[in-house]
């Protein structure tokens, strides 16, 4: 009789086969139905496009589908789903980079995706969606906290990108900081009612609780290192609030946390702990610390006038404790758009 951890080695091995073969087969029908929905946008428009008044045309036709296609198939052939097949196939032309994105995705996710309107941004989603494999629930807090929109508040100290409109799809094979750093960030998991009157402590304590949402708000490549993080001289201890390692920028990421408007003392205590970091605990094959100073306002005055106007190690971003309106979100960008302008003409009078 086989002894008893060869037959648990045995089972797990058999358990294993089995989950692979369900999952290689649940990512084989989940791209035939995606491309099946794209096939049936594709001849709806077709047929469509043979009527001699179209929209009067394509609505019966649709609601006469539907009807035949639940009675054969069962549910999910709604009238509204069949205008999101022909939707489907508008957004994606044949020859589109996203048509192979797309058959990676659930018909969940592409259907939330493909209702963003600009193409690039639309393009960033497809491609962070399967590379980082988001939940559609992740999806979709993403797309409502314009997660792609708020990485263009950080694109310009470093990179000055003359597109007004659109941050560039991050390459693969290579990352800079302004492809992860978002102004403002939303910490809304946090569930800080309004006003915030929470101390910086009690935020660290709640953004650490909170952990798992605190790193998909921050993006790909973080892992946690430590809370109040102690790095000492021959005469001093000093604390920072929270420290990450971030694997594709291979560097290590501080964060203090302010609850107050920024000032020129934070931005200077932020710049000591960076050299400290870089001096004391970044590794040979490590690249320069990136600190990062979560306010709860930014005085733009100091954002000019302090090292944070050079520096490519230290940025200031706001943080909002709560899910903004997509209003408020929409005005905070603009005003950050307005000095990045702002900021070029002064560079480039």
């Amino acid at each position: 009789m086989p002894n008893q951890p060869n037959k648990d080695v045995f089972f797990d091995d058999i358990l294993q086969i089995l989950t692979t073969a369900r999952e290689n087969t649940y990512t084989i029908i989940n791209t035939e139905m995606v491309e099946a929905y794209w096939l049936m946008g594709k001849r709806i428009v077709e047929e469509e496009q043979k009527g001699a008044t179209k929209t009067i045309y394509g609505e019966s036709m649709l609601k006469i589908l539907s009807i035949d296609l639940i009675d054969k198939f069962g549910r999910g052939f709604s009238y509204a789903n069949l205008r999101n097949f022909r939707q489907f196939y508008l957004t994606y032309p044949e020859d589109s980079i996203c048509y192979t994105l797309c058959s990676k995705l659930s018909w969940s996710h592409n259907r939330l995706i493909m209702r963003v309107e600009n193409d690039k941004a639309r393009l960033y989603y497809l491609k962070e969606c399967a590379a980082q494999n988001w939940s559609t629930r992740t999806l979709e807090r993403n797309l409502n906290t314009l997660y792609y929109e708020r990485l263009l508040s950080s694109q310009n100290n470093q990179e000055e990108n003359n597109e007004k409109t659109l941050v560039k799809v991050p390459k693969l094979e290579k990352y800079s900081p302004n492809d992860f750093i978002k102004d403002p960030y939303v910490f809304e998991f946090l569930n800080i009612p309004e006003p915030t009157t929470a101390l910086e402590q009690d935020i660290e304590t709640a953004l650490i609780q909170n952990l798992q949402q605190f790193l998909l708000e921050l993006g790909k490549g973080f892992s946690f290192v430590g809370r109040q993080f102690r790095i000492s001289t021959e005469t001093s201890h000093f604390y920072i609030d929270l420290v990450f390692y971030n694997y594709l920028l291979k560097c290590f990421v501080l964060f203090d946390l302010k609850t107050t408007k920024l000032t020129h003392q934070d931005t200077g205590q932020m710049d000591m702990y960076i050299r400290m970091f870089d001096d004391l605990k970044k590794q040979e094959n490590d690249n320069p610390t990136i600190g990062i100073i979560l306010c709860a306002e930014k005085d733009e005055t100091v954002v000019k006038y302090s090292i944070l106007n050079d520096s490519k190690q230290l940025f200031a971003t706001k943080y909002m404790p709560y899910l903004p309106t997509e209003e408020e979100l929409i005005a905070t960008l603009q005003r950050e758009q307005k000095i990045i302008e702002n900021k070029l003409k002064d560079k480039n009078p």
